[in-house]
């Protein structure tokens, strides 16, 4: 799964950065009339406000893709910003990104976050995952690693997609499978699950929401991008591809049933 993550980015942020631009992510529509860039500034926006984020916080951006936020944070926080992936080609993207933008307090690192490689002396004010985590096979050891390198009073921050808390096994089976599969993300958790596993390393929930009304736009966009020329270059680079383009369609279906869910969730140590 590890090594298909990895090729997967390395294959697909060209159409990445084509379709969202520097922040790939969701957005959040908080008037409804905002462009795809505007929301997209807004989840950071509102990421920042719910996790109390400090001026010149030292930042680890986990999962942190072409850098969007992180040269966000360095630029609008003067934070310290640390940038993690485990695509090559997304940390030299974001590395020349930051350059050119005379960005200096942003840095991007080839690292798996299963295995993260920092020395005994580090540690962050901020733990930043916009949605990578549901991509790990092993949240238990990420949540364990990361949490030990915050400060105390550190604060946890992420974004993610999440199943319903009393989803059906049907309903899994029907609206939940097909996204796992598309975006190969192992297991879809719920937003209880993430709480719990940030309890279990001493870390007292801040805040918890669900924002899926506000976000869901996302794929309504991203549906338009679904050109027969995208389902060419998916029939020629494999099967892995063509399941992704199609688990857009099964992101909007999710969120239309209320099964798929989009929450962040803010933990301090």
């Amino acid at each position: 799964m590890k090594d298909l993550i990895r090729k997967h980015y390395d294959l697909i942020t060209p159409f990445y950065l084509k379709l969202w631009g520097e922040h790939i992510h969701h957005g959040l529509w908080l008037k409804g009339n905002e462009t795809k860039e505007e929301a997209q500034e807004n989840l950071i926006r509102e990421l920042i406000r719910i996790g109390q984020v400090q001026k010149d916080a030292k930042i680890l951006d986990v999962g942190c893709g072409l850098g969007g936020s992180s040269i966000y944070l360095a630029n609008h926080l003067c934070a310290e910003v640390t940038g993690i992936t485990i695509s090559p080609v997304q940390a030299e993207m974001a590395n020349k990104k930051a350059k050119s933008a005379e960005v200096k307090n942003a840095t991007f690192l080839v690292m798996d976050a299963e295995d993260m490689k920092f020395s005994s002396e580090t540690f962050f004010d901020v733990i930043w995952a916009v949605e990578s985590i549901s991509h790990f096979p092993r949240k238990e050891k990420f949540f364990k690693d990361a949490t030990a390198l915050l400060k105390p009073g550190g604060k946890f921050i992420l974004a993610d997609w999440f199943q319903g808390e009393e989803i059906g096994l049907e309903e899994r089976e029907r609206f939940i499978k097909p996204i796992e599969k598309g975006m190969l993300t192992p297991k879809i958790e719920a937003m209880s699950d993430y709480e719990n596993l940030l309890k279990e390393r001493g870390l007292q929930i801040i805040t918890s929401q669900d924002i899926s009304k506000n976000v869901q736009k996302t794929w309504e966009i991203a549906s338009n991008y679904l050109r027969p020329f995208y389902w060419l270059r998916a029939l020629i680079n494999g099967k892995d591809i063509f399941n992704f383009l199609k688990a857009f369609r099964s992101m909007r279906r999710g969120f239309k049933s209320g099964n798929f869910r989009y929450g962040l969730i803010v933990g301090e140590k």
